[in-house]
């Protein structure tokens, strides 16, 4: 069976780690294991912008992908950026081993509305599910109702669903031929 393995980056709390653990598996055929928190992000923070740079925490990833790895996704509750855009909840390698999603703006408390850890596992689900699809080489989805449809806002991430769409199924069905 193929190894996801589920990488904190920084302090990650231990139940959002056991929910992906134990979600990711009813949507993607792996196995789940979390690893211990190997990887300093403070290299990939840029103190002009208050982020970190998910691109160099992936390009990071990149030395601590071993034989066993089908995928290394990281977990992180650190807020995340790529150059042109003012902050990313997730990104990952096209069509590679590697990527990190990020908690900072998934929780509620971020737009100022009281905690909701059931509606945070949801979120760090969806995200991880959808970036593991990029992983996979699946781009953005038309279909709104998707995982693997783009969302720009938390609002986007709470109208998509969890699993893939026939036409995402089919491509990945595809590729793997």
């Amino acid at each position: 069976m193929k190894l996801l393995q589920l990488l904190p980056i920084g302090k990650v709390d231990d139940n959002l780690l056991r929910g992906l653990q134990n979600g990711i598996p009813q949507f993607v055929d792996v196995l789940c294991e979390v690893l211990p928190p190997v990887l300093d992000p403070a290299p990939a923070f840029h103190s002009e912008r208050q982020q970190h740079h998910s691109s160099e925490l992936l390009q990071r990833m990149q030395g601590l992908v071993s034989r066993r790895t089908w995928r290394l996704l990281g977990v992180t509750s650190l807020d995340l950026y790529i150059p042109i855009l003012t902050f990313v909840f997730g990104e990952a390698q096209m069509g590679g081993p590697c990527a990190v999603v990020s908690t900072y703006r998934l929780r509620q408390e971020f737009y100022g509305l009281k905690p909701d850890a059931e509606l945070l596992e949801q979120r760090l689900l969806k995200e991880s599910v959808h970036e593991l699809g990029h992983t996979l080489d699946l781009r953005h989805c038309q279909d709104y109702a998707c995982v693997m449809a783009s969302a720009h806002a938390v609002e986007w991430i709470d109208l998509r669903g969890t699993a893939l769409c026939q036409t995402c199924r089919t491509q990945i069905i595809r590729k793997q031929a």
